[in-house]
């Protein structure tokens, strides 16, 4: 049979070949991710007689391909956050099937809403896999009227996933809720006049017409369109997929290349395996950190692989391979330099760039250190060398845009120094000096406005960790140093002594910057609160060396003015040094 359209089907055949796995999914396809408003909207679509749009699969003859390539059922049974894996099955030996290319999330939309159910959280309730927290939910069909156009006018019928209900019902309002699992099962017209009848719906002229069209849109009308395509070369159909998909949700290219890898791992389930590493991941942090597959696998090219670059060539089956081989070593390295991060004070938020993560993994990996590096007993110094380059990186946008060439770059700093497990920060930096696009340089007109970055900001964040790099932990806050409390009350800035300090004491870029703030560890802070810097200073016993001014600075607030001049020139002389 060569390429091209079939004969359309309707959606009960179509429903049919999912049921018994005549359709099946190819590794490549990404997860279920289409809400329920989505699959509410695309039933409404269908019943508008709008066009659905075609679907395309590719024919498995090939015995090759069926047992050394992974294929999975159409998800049945949606639950958020904990059931959206599409279960394996394997096709070693089966009679020959499609894997569908393109239109996974309107088929498996049409198989829930039909088949199964959907469940996701209710507001207000802490994530639990229970019906508690997440009910599970059946699609229904409002048999007494269409959606009233003030209320929603992107919709006419009203479908709608429902909790606390396996079967059609009527509610308190007197609204006959028809479950859509029952169109299954209504083969002929004759069915549908006789469960009218049974509901005593025959004189309800709107659920009459909406019942007869909703039956023929199923079974009758052939609204399902499929392209197959006949060539069994994988490569082909990867090159296919990616212009097929690219529009609408982005997929990410490992999505593309689960298929190789998954056909190709042959102890571990790869896709599973990413999955699993993604989730663990995703709760580190407060916020905590959002990594993808994607990361994982270009970490694995920089370990691995002299290209890094996203290219099917990349992931041949030696090195995908490779990558099963050493995936505990390298699972170990990615969670611990991680938890590094959490340690040092990184979140999702602050942590600007994830793939400056990649090259403290392959620091990690290469050296040995995923058992040591998280340990209290790891030097210090080395943590606090990670954390400033990390910060470097972050206030220069070392990782902006295309960074497969910085990636490269940094791995050659990383082979080329290799000493005693040491971090080399240093060497790190030097590798950019000629780039004019990407350097560390801290010019004097870049300093001048860092020191002026404002609380609650990046910047004022990594400008505080360079120049406190011993209180750099996960427990750190940033103090205003005058309390921020003076400065809101007007009456107090006006009792201040001269005009000119008045005048800088009502300007935030003065007080409420990195100018007149520090990291203090909790208990510093707690008990800190608003006593002037005078009064603490004193209670806390320490140097003004360590509040980064010269010993003749008054901490006095009516010395407000000479305070910020002074600490200025202290920043810009540490941040002028600090590389």
């Amino acid at each position: 049979m060569p390429n091209g359209f079939q004969q359309p089907i309707t959606i009960k055949e179509a429903m049919d070949n999912i049921h018994g796995r005549k359709y099946l999914l190819p590794a490549i396809q990404r997860e279920f991710v289409w809400g329920n408003d989505q699959i509410e909207l695309l039933f409404d679509s269908i019943m508008r007689d709008y066009p659905i749009n075609s679907f395309m699969t590719w024919r498995i003859c090939d015995e090759t391909i069926k047992t050394n390539y992974k294929f999975y059922e159409f998800l049945k049974e949606y639950r958020e956050s904990y059931q959206k894996e599409n279960p394996y099955i394997s096709t070693a030996g089966v009679a020959d099937f499609d894997a569908v290319v393109d239109g996974q999330q309107r088929l498996t939309s049409l198989y829930i809403g039909l088949h199964g159910s959907y469940a996701y959280k209710l507001p207000r309730k802490w994530w639990a896999n229970n019906e508690e927290a997440i009910p599970t939910r059946f699609l229904f069909l409002n048999l007494n009227a269409k959606i009233n156009s003030d209320i929603d006018n992107t919709k006419e019928y009203e479908f709608k996933f429902l909790m606390n209900h396996s079967k059609s019902y009527v509610d308190d309002h007197g609204t006959y809720w028809f479950q859509m699992k029952d169109i299954i099962n209504l083969k002929t017209l004759s069915d549908v006049v006789r469960y009218l009848t049974e509901k005593d719906l025959l004189s309800n002229s709107f659920a009459t017409e909406t019942i007869t069209k909703l039956f023929q849109k199923i079974h009758n009308e052939k609204l399902i369109n499929v392209y197959v395509h006949e060539d069994n070369d994988p490569d082909k159909i990867l090159e296919i997929f990616l212009r097929t998909n690219s529009g609408g949700t982005p997929l990410s290219f490992s999505d593309l290349l689960m298929s190789i890898s998954s056909a190709n791992w042959k102890k571990i389930d790869a896709r599973k395996a990413l999955s699993e590493l993604v989730d663990e991941i995703n709760t580190f942090g407060n916020p905590s950190f959002r990594i993808s597959r994607d990361f994982i696998l270009k970490t694995c090219l920089v370990l691995f692989s002299e290209d890094i670059r996203f290219q099917l060539k990349n992931f041949g089956v030696s090195m995908v391979e490779t990558f099963e081989d050493n995936w505990i070593n390298v699972r170990k390295s990615i969670v611990s330099a991680f938890r590094l991060f959490v340690e040092l004070g990184f979140n999702d938020t602050n942590f600007r760039a994830k793939n400056a993560a990649i090259p403290i993994i392959y620091y990690i990996h290469n050296n040995n250190l995923s058992e040591d590096i998280v340990k209290s007993t790891y030097s210090n110094d080395e943590k606090q060398k990670i954390a400033k380059w990390l910060t470097l990186s972050f206030i220069r946008s070392i990782f902006g845009g295309q960074t497969d060439q910085v990636l490269t770059k940094i791995r050659k700093a990383l082979r080329d120094y290799n000493t005693d497990n040491l971090f080399p920060v240093n060497e790190l930096i030097s590798a950019f000096k000629s780039d004019p696009a990407r350097n560390y340089n801290f010019d004097d007109e870049f300093i001048e406005n860092l020191v002026y970055a404002e609380y609650g900001t990046l910047d004022c964040d990594y400008i505080l960790y360079l120049l406190y790099p011993n209180k750099v932990t996960n427990s750190i806050h940033r103090d205003h140093m005058h309390p921020k409390s003076f400065f809101e009350n007007a009456a107090n800035v006006q009792s201040l002594h001269s005009e000119e300090t008045r005048e800088y004491a009502n300007d935030k870029k003065y007080w409420n910057s990195v100018l007149n703030l520090q990291l203090l560890d909790v208990y510093q802070n707690t008990h800190k609160q608003d006593k002037s810097l005078v009064d603490w200073f004193v209670e806390q016993g320490i140097t003004k060396n360590e509040l980064l001014v010269n010993s003749d600075t008054s901490l006095d607030i009516n010395d407000f003015l000479s305070f910020i001049k002074a600490r200025k020139e202290k920043i810009q002389d540490l941040l002028s040094t600090i590389i």
